[in-house]
């Protein structure tokens, strides 16, 4: 507990999200990404984008403000100097800056850009202080000036100046020549000598202007940089997912043939849709309510394939040797497949079976297989040749009409029934090695000239179901007919030289393309908010899918679920609008000390205290994880214990951060506390009294009269608050026009009715010019030119959590890819396997794993016929029996191999764990520290360390798997049995379904590996293999048949097993065989432990719906979808 007390008494920080919004961060992540080119070249489309808005801008107010100067002055001719002056300086500005739209020409030579912000930011500063000098020389007037808070904005938020230095150094340079004019020719008319405070106000207000200018900058610069490396990250996620979807496509594809394989994609990801959903699966169905995809296909050739010498071959080879030549082997039949255009269907051991006119219907479908056979001989006899091992191949082609389909729910496996399938399969095993053995009915699809054709086997004429379908059979020789073609020839012997690629690795993609499509993204990234507005073409897909989801002057999106969820976005840049808003508070505070001098009222201090107290404190609660941050940093040894109060801050903070309400009651706080300052500044004079006094000093000519505040400070105060109204960060853009609205209305209320004599008698910016129209456009040009620069920020925003979003659903979607692959994987190969394949077996390595001891069984459904009536049932038995696999995943696993027309085959065992001997290719390997290898490792040294007492030890340990496969069997037999007494109460045609059973099992050391070219098989092999096969086909109906070395391993764990008494197995010869007792319960019939199992036999009553379905696509209460191809 004192422990525990003390892990609790420790405060923990995160500073991770914060840190992604970071200038200093997001240059070193676009510099570790090779981004700093691409986004020199979006940041220079984005400036021109700026220019373009800017120039008209600037446009309209010039036309404003001459055509406000020629109406509303007295003396319209005295302004005609103005007005050139506006207009030159205008045209200089538009033909200067248009020379950045010349992009190419920009790029290549960037002094362009920087003397383009110079020249026309100077030249509309001189146009604007040389008319004021003219004035002041030639008519006597001391005039302000109007231009030096627009062009202050101009400069941060319009030039192209990429560098934030150079921008600095501009607004500063502009502001030090306004200061300099002011000083000159406004302060010495209108202040007297030693008033050196209301002049600093003055400097206040520059300073406060460029530090709004450089926070545009450096948001503007995050929020971009972020967007800009989302970008990238999206484009990345895009490629992955493409190739992660092609991966999951050939994966699925090396299972099914893509006729049926898409309800089966789509089914695994609405499963995955609705975990992630949180919805429950659907109820797995009763009995008879699966429905298979079963499709028809009346014009098909079926090869079967068996290699010769094949059992003598997996007896005597090492594992590696073995797993090598055959994945030599099963590669190169399935590159010929490929080219033949011929689908493969699997593995049986020995034996490879396909089809032509599967995938697509070919009328070349016979002439394809039997193409496909002569090329498979052709390869035996070069790997024989190459591996030094005495091998052939025996082939049988048949033509006719398949069912093909997808049997089971675990391990899914694509198979092909009927009575065409059969003899097929009697075509090969009747068939002579080294040709072709072919019916009737291929032969009549192929052209006779082109092959050697001899009479048929005697073997053939002998076979029972050949003879009962009157199958008339030929052998097909590898001879060229002295009547085929040479390019004939030529083409079946180029097939039997071809190299097996390797696997191609579908999760990378060649630099070059990847930059290619980053650059091609990088151009389409839309760069202005106002081309909806002003442009009738579809120019850009971003723009267009954005401008049609918000509206055009709020940018409010029109779906409001979506809006919300931006709105309530976390402000992680929190601190650094307070930083502002706290540097601007200061300043308001001492323009609000100095405009009142000696009459300050103590409602002001008040005021400014709590002001500025509630301020500081929101800026070290903003700021204090970044300080503790930059102290301790992410090294949880450096990082010290934070009191409660750290604590508190820490989630203050972060309560601020995510809480929108909040963060709106602190933007509201702080305007009315900006907009109190201007109030109590006018509420310190009486216009009444001023109006008496101005009126006096016309009337005695006397000029000593004392203003009670300056208009054109309140002026530039307004247009400060409305800078940082509309730059606070994440707070709604609606809410932003509303006040910065209010305010500027309120204000032109206050020039014109409530105060107009005081601003009236101000000064003005142009001879005979009224002021009040001076202060009201200032006002006006502020709000609409932050109302541009906040409207594009905004759409930047909302362009850059358009892209979040979609970053979201494509990694969602990546990651409901990935998992299905590994789904679809783990029902070709064992779990412990995909792995492997996944990160290892991309480029063709070969893996193969060695046992000691693996338990074998063969399970076949007796008295059966293979139909599509039957099919239906078929799959009812083979899915009860996969859901017996969940009950079998500890301690020892039981591995569905696979389907062979009525037979089951299981193995216990295959646990990398248990291996002794795995392949050298990832024992050597360096860098591949997975947990599947750390478990090998682990194991091995384990072995290694241990005495040969121990070893001994764990092998009896690992003996245990002989109990639990036959555990399983036992669980097979009692399913079957429950099965029909379901079946019994069901309607349904009773002649299809047969209770009857066989089981073979044997046990000993086990070879096994995955083979095959693009398509991954899992298999083994091994004398085990071989006799559980022959104990399963030479057992009894109902029985359990075992070799004599697994009965001695039962008999130890207690299970009794009779003897049978010698049994003919081929191959082999005579050989005692056992059954293992069983009573009419289905509960093993037990003698004396000698051993007791970790596993204890499974007593329970098997039913069909208690677990729910890992896998079945096909189910409804329909009856069967039947599509004829």
């Amino acid at each position: 507990m004192p422990r525990q007390s003390f892990v609790d008494d420790v405060c923990q920080y995160n500073y991770t999200k914060e840190r992604l919004w970071e200038r200093s961060y997001l240059l070193v992540k676009c510099a570790e990404l090779h981004l700093e080119e691409e986004y020199r070249l979006y940041q220079a489309r984005l400036w021109n984008s700026f220019l373009g808005v800017f120039l008209l801008l600037h446009t309209l107010i010039t036309i404003a403000h001459c055509a406000l100067l020629l109406f509303a002055c007295e003396h319209p001719h005295i302004v005609y100097i103005d007005v050139a002056l506006y207009i030159v300086s205008a045209f200089i500005i538009l033909t200067v800056l248009s020379v950045n739209f010349c992009e190419n020409l920009a790029m290549r030579h960037s002094w362009i850009t920087y003397t383009s912000a110079v020249v026309s930011s100077f030249a509309l500063v001189s146009a604007d202080i040389f008319q004021g000098t003219y004035h002041y020389y030639k008519h006597d007037w001391a005039l302000d000036t109007f231009y030096d808070t627009y062009i202050i904005y101009m400069i941060y938020m319009f030039m192209p100046i990429p560098i934030m230095s150079g921008a600095l150094l501009l607004g500063v340079t502009v502001s030090v020549v306004y200061i300099s004019y002011f000083w000159v020719y406004v302060a010495e008319e209108y202040y007297s000598d030693e008033d050196y405070g209301r002049f600093s106000v003055d400097i206040f207000h520059h300073v406060c202007f460029n530090l709004l200018g450089m926070f545009f900058r450096v948001m503007n610069d995050i929020v971009v940089r972020s967007s800009f490396l989302d970008r990238h990250q999206y484009i990345m996620e895009k490629i992955w997912l493409r190739n992660a979807r092609r991966q999951e496509k050939l994966v699925l594809h090396s299972i099914i043939p893509p006729q049926i394989a898409k309800p089966i994609q789509d089914d695994i990801q609405n499963r995955l849709a609705r975990k992630v959903r949180g919805l429950a699966a659907s109820r797995s169905p009763g009995v008879m309510e699966h429905v298979m995809a079963i499709q028809i296909h009346p014009e098909v050739s079926i090869l079967y394939a068996d290699v010769v010498n094949y059992t003598k071959m997996t007896t005597t080879l090492n594992v590696e040797k073995l797993v090598r030549l055959l994945h030599d082997l099963y590669g190169r039949f399935d590159m010929a497949a490929t080219q033949f255009e011929v689908q493969r269907i699997k593995f049986l051991g020995d034996c490879y079976y396909c089809v032509a006119g599967l995938m697509r219907p070919s009328p070349d479908h016979a002439k394809n297989c039997v193409g496909l056979g002569l090329s498979m001989i052709s390869h035996i006899q070069e790997v024989r040749r190459e591996h030094d091992v005495d091998i052939n191949m025996r082939i049988g082609v048949h033509s006719g009409s398949v069912i093909a389909g997808v049997i089971g729910e675990a391990k899914l496996q694509y198979d092909i029934w009927g009575t065409d399938v059969t003899i097929a399969n009697h075509l090969e095993s009747t068939g002579s090695p080294g040709f072709v053995h072919v019916s009737a009915s291929t032969l009549n699809e192929l052209e006779p000239s082109e092959y050697t054709i001899i009479p048929g086997t005697d073997a053939a004429l002998e076979d029972p179901v050949l003879s009962k379908h009157n199958i008339s059979t030929f052998l097909i020789s590898t001879e060229p007919s002295p009547h085929s073609t040479k390019r004939t020839t030529q083409r079946f012997e180029s097939l039997s030289h071809m190299d097996i690629p390797a696997r191609p690795d579908l999760y990378r993609t060649k630099d070059h393309v990847i930059n290619e499509e980053l650059r091609h993204e990088f151009r389409k990234m839309p760069v202005s908010s106002f081309k909806q507005i002003f442009s009738w073409r579809r120019r850009n897909q971003s723009i267009d899918l954005l401008s049609t989801a918000v509206t055009k002057f709020c940018l409010v999106y029109r779906d409001s679920n979506l809006e919300c969820k931006y709105l309530h976005s976390p402000d992680l840049m929190f601190k650094y609008s307070m930083l502002l808003s706290w540097s601007i508070g200061c300043s308001l505070a001492y323009i609000q000390l100095m405009s009142l001098g000696e009459g300050v009222l103590l409602e002001a201090i008040l005021l400014d205290v709590v002001v500025l107290t509630f301020l500081t404190v929101l800026l070290v609660i903003s700021w204090y994880k970044k300080f503790c941050w930059l102290r301790y940093g992410n090294n949880e040894n450096n990082r010290q214990r934070f009191g409660k109060l750290s604590c508190w801050i820490f989630r203050t903070s972060e309560k601020i951060q995510a809480s929108l309400s909040l963060r709106i009651c602190i933007y509201l706080f702080i305007m009315c506390a900006y907009n109190s300052v201007i109030c109590i500044i006018m509420m310190g004079c009486d216009h009444e009294e001023f109006e008496v006094m101005y009126i006096d000093s016309k009337l005695y000519h006397y000029d000593d009269i004392n203003i009670c505040f300056n208009p054109w400070v309140i002026t530039n105060v307004v247009a400060l608050i409305i800078g940082m109204s509309f730059t606070f960060t994440s707070i709604p853009f609606v809410l932003k026009i509303v006040v910065c609205l209010l305010m500027t209305i309120s204000y032109l209320i206050v020039i014109f009715f409530h105060l107009q004599f005081i601003f009236h008698h101000s000064w003005t910016t142009n001879p005979f010019f009224a002021p009040e129209y001076a202060h009201c456009m200032l006002i006006i040009i502020t709000f609409v030119t932050l109302y541009l620069k906040e409207r594009h920020a905004e759409f930047t925003n909302k362009v850059n959590f358009n892209w979040r979003m979609d970053l979201r659903r494509k990694q969602r979607d990546a990651h409901s890819t990935n998992y299905s692959i590994i789904i679809l994987l783990n029902n070709i190969l064992p779990a412990h396997v995909v792995n492997v394949y996944l990160t290892s077996l991309a480029k063709h390595e070969l893996y193969y794993e060695e046992y000691k001891i693996v338990s074998v069984m063969f399970a076949t459904l007796k008295n059966f016929e293979l139909s599509l009536r039957s099919l239906r049932l078929l799959n009812e038995i083979i899915t009860e029996f996969d859901r017996l696999l969940h009950h079998y995943k500890d301690n020892y696993t039981v591995e569905k191999i696979k389907i062979v027309g009525c037979t089951y085959m299981a193995a216990c065992g295959l646990d990398v764990n248990f291996a002794g001997r795995i392949s050298k290719d990832l024992e050597n390997r360096v860098t591949y520290r997975d947990s599947l290898m750390e478990e090998v490792e682990q194991a091995q040294i384990v072995r290694r360390a241990s005495s040969k007492i121990a070893e001994e030890n764990t092998e009896v340990l690992h003996e245990e798997v002989v109990f639990v496969m036959t555990t399983f069997a036992l669980d097979l037999m009692r399913t079957l049995w429950m099965l029909n007494k379901v079946y019994e109460t069901v309607s349904y045609d009773k002649s299809v379904i047969s209770p009857d059973m066989s089981i073979g099992i044997s046990s000993g050391e086990v070879m096994a590996g995955i083979v095959g070219a693009s398509h991954p098989h899992y298999d083994i092999w091994g004398h085990p293999v071989n006799m559980a096969s022959r104990m399963d086909s030479t057992g009894m109906i109902g029985h359990i048949q075992v070799t004599k070395e697994t009965a001695i391993l039962l008999g130890e764990f207690g299970i009794m097993c009779n003897f049978r008494g010698q049994t003919y197995v081929k191959g082999t010869g005579n050989i005692p065989t056992y059954f293992v007792a069983i009573d009419d319960d289905y509960e093993f019939i037990a003698t004396g432990d000698k051993r007791t199992p970790k596993r204890s036999n499974r007593e329970r009553d098997v039913s069909m719906s208690d677990n729910e379905s890992i896998y079945n696509p096909f189910w409804h209460d329909d009856d069967d979808e039947i599509d004829d191809n």
